[in-house]
């Protein structure tokens, strides 16, 4: 049997994994601010028990993204994205059994732990079954379910609270991740090189156009995490990610937070509400994938149509920031109008993320591509942490400084992307 298209499917998956991920690790985001007072947490203590908690899932997050990287690169997409979701699917469905501060910590850490295999996984699998011209465009959609992901999680976390309770929510997401790895190791047999459903033209298409895709394996060193540092291109996208990641995460972690003290929003508003600007990042993915894709067929090299997409994404999401800075009072009175300049800062972070995340298949070659990955992902959850324990004391007494503070790490982002040479590491 041959399929026509077979990598499409792969991404595809992989995208709909995305979504998971994002489904599940919303879920404690979206329902804290209605369940913290069941574990005997004082209503001034709230955003601090949930910076405790994220602070768990996300120390393990970067733990995870250097270990699963190395993971994908010794035993493969297929084994790595599989034991990837199997350990976050049942991480997520021992929530239901949590009965303190200190048990969700726990099992948000592995959470975390797991959850970050999805990162390089991905990166490494796109590296795999793409030629270079269309690396944007997949991590485009791949990002596009990140974004997918924000957008159905909240009206079907809403939705599954409503009806079933906090702990029959955690279970029923779980069976979701379980469910994907058949299709997974169904469709996913082996690489391009040895799949029996790809087509001969298909595999061409893979292999021969990227020049770098026939070399042996062998021919390319595999480099120690501290001989990858000594090159300066892992240098700009380490500390890129770290920089620009957190604003990110800002959103994920706190905006049902911030709708339900700026606002006084209730979990159905919430629900009807919060998958606006996350519908504005899925866009933005897969234009930003779209933008490089095309740059690259009229011409441009790979990686200055990445350079070119992340400075829009980075100008859209500046001006953004500054929008909501100067309005911010005013919003008040329009939470659409609020939602909206949200979206529009998580368009231009999902422009130019995927460019950012495509880059270490630019710039590195075999194995070295999913280390590369996993350090970046290491070096994002770095950032996160410290913005995560800085949003409870910064935002007292207004969230001004809120967004001043992912303002102000947008430009310092690009700058480190700048930073970067033009020359491929092989060696």
């Amino acid at each position: 049997m041959k399929v026509k298209g077979l990598r499409w499917y792969i991404i595809a998956l992989i995208a709909f994994a995305t979504v998971i991920n994002y489904i599940d690790r919303s879920a404690i985001n979206i329902m804290w601010p209605y369940i913290y007072k069941e574990f005997g947490i004082a209503d001034v203590d709230n955003k601090s028990a949930l910076a405790l908690i994220t602070t768990f899932f996300m120390i393990a997050y970067a733990l995870g993204q250097t270990f699963t990287g190395k993971l994908m690169d010794a035993v493969g997409t297929r084994l790595g994205m599989t034991i990837s979701i199997i350990g976050w699917s049942v991480s997520i469905a021992l929530h239901s059994f949590a009965r303190s501060l200190m048990s969700f910590n726990i099992f948000r850490f592995m959470l975390g732990f797991s959850e970050a295999g999805n990162w390089p996984g991905a990166t490494k699998s796109n590296a795999e079954w793409f030629p270079a011209k269309e690396r944007a465009i997949a991590q485009g959609i791949f990002g596009a379910g990140a974004s997918l992901g924000s957008v159905v999680s909240a009206p079907i976390i809403a939705l599954l609270y409503i009806a079933f309770g906090w702990k029959m929510t955690f279970v029923l997401i779980a069976a979701l991740g379980l469910i994907w790895v058949i299709p997974w190791l169904i469709i996913n047999k082996a690489a391009p090189e040895k799949h029996p459903w790809l087509t001969e033209k298909e595999r061409n298409y893979i292999l021969d156009t990227d020049p770098d895709a026939n070399a042996s394996v062998e021919v390319v060193p595999v480099l120690t995490w501290r001989e990858l540092l000594k090159f300066r291109n892992t240098w700009g996208i380490i500390m890129s990610r770290f920089f620009i990641d957190p604003v990110w995460w800002l959103f994920v972690t706190w905006l049902p937070t911030f709708l339900k003290e700026q606002f006084l929003f209730d979990i159905k508003q919430i629900g009807a509400f919060t998958w606006l600007p996350y519908l504005f990042a899925a866009i933005g993915s897969l234009a930003g994938g779209y933008h490089s894709s095309w740059q690259i067929k009229q011409g441009t090299t790979a990686v200055k149509a990445r350079k070119n997409s992340i400075a829009i994404g980075s100008g859209v999401m500046l001006l953004s920031l500054v929008a909501i800075v100067y309005y911010l009072d005013t919003l008040k009175e329009t939470p659409t109008l609020a939602m909206v300049l949200i979206g529009t800062t998580l368009f231009g972070f999902q422009f130019l993320i995927g460019n950012i995340q495509t880059l270490p298949s630019d710039y590195f070659n075999g194995k070295n591509v999913g280390t590369v990955a996993g350090m970046g992902g290491t070096a994002a959850v770095a950032g996160t942490l410290l913005t995560t324990w800085a949003v409870p004391i910064i935002t007292k007494t207004s969230y001004v400084s809120f967004f001043v503070l992912a303002a102000v790490l947008v430009p310092i982002a690009w700058i480190c992307i700048k930073y970067m040479t033009s020359k491929k590491i092989t060696n």
